[in-house]
């Protein structure tokens, strides 16, 4: 794992550095005019070398500050006054670590932390498959719902004439997908634009699914995470988890129609 720490308590040091000056600065009446605010600001500046001096100083305070704190947020503590200590030794040539130790130090925080998120992903992991087999269950207690050989569980909202699409086919259909919780991932609906695809290049649970379907028809589908998307975990799918979908087939690409 590549170190994700070392700029980011430099950075971090650099923030809290100029968060202490804004803090022993006098405030300042805001002007009414924010142009002449920021005229007033540039004026402090003596050359435009110590205008892009403090610019490279913000900027780079701005994008890595926020790192500073993350490690907390998985239960790693990092003093931000022993931060500041240690950037105050190196100006003032007194570090109390050498590079060896430095490294040393940062290495073990980069493996701490990565040990540490991966248990809390693997908590994570498990809890959602937990609470997807429980929502299966009672899922399974519904009227009409069919569950088939590899888990997948389905429910017809309304079931059209159509032809039923080959793993072969391209499909055009209108869905939602949601979490078991109900938080919505991804909507056909919300864009308000069909979507078209070959069946065979999608989730396992959506090419066995959509296979079950006439044109026209409507379907509910619970897909275990073993036919959507497994351990992988996204921004809006978190790992193992279970999914719902609402699936309208509108037409198959061999020329099949929805039902008249």
């Amino acid at each position: 794992m590549k170190s994700i720490f070392k700029v980011s308590l430099l950075a971090a040091t650099v923030a809290l550095a100029v968060g202490c000056q804004k803090e022993e600065e006098p405030k300042k009446e805001v002007a009414p005019v924010v142009e002449q605010v920021e005229v007033d600001a540039a004026s402090n500046f003596k050359t435009e070398d110590d205008k892009a001096a403090y610019a490279i100083g913000v900027s780079f305070a701005n994008y890595l500050s926020q790192s500073l704190d993350k490690p907390s947020e998985i239960g790693i503590t990092l003093n931000k006054d022993l931060v500041l200590e240690g950037i105050s030794d190196v100006f003032a040539d007194k570090a109390k670590l050498d590079d060896a130790q430095i490294r040393a130090a940062l290495e073990g925080l980069d493996q701490r932390v990565a040990e540490t998120m991966q248990k809390q992903t693997a908590e994570k992991s498990a809890a959602n498959q937990k609470a997807g087999d429980d929502f299966r269950a009672e899922f399974a207690k519904q009227e009409g719902v069919t569950t088939t050989d590899t888990g997948l569980m389905y429910q017809v909202v309304t079931k059209g004439e159509g032809a039923q699409p080959k793993d072969t086919d391209t499909v055009e259909v209108h869905y939602k997908g949601t979490l078991i919780d109900g938080t919505q991932f991804d909507s056909s609906y919300d864009r308000n634009e069909t979507a078209t695809f070959p069946l065979n290049r999608v989730i396992p649970g959506w090419t066995e699914g959509v296979q079950l379907m006439p044109v026209g028809s409507k379907f509910k589908f619970v897909i275990p995470p073993e036919l959507a998307y497994g351990g992988q975990d996204t921004p809006t799918i978190p790992a193992n988890s279970t999914l719902v979908f609402e699936v309208e087939l509108i037409n198959i690409d061999n020329g099949a129609q929805a039902a008249q």
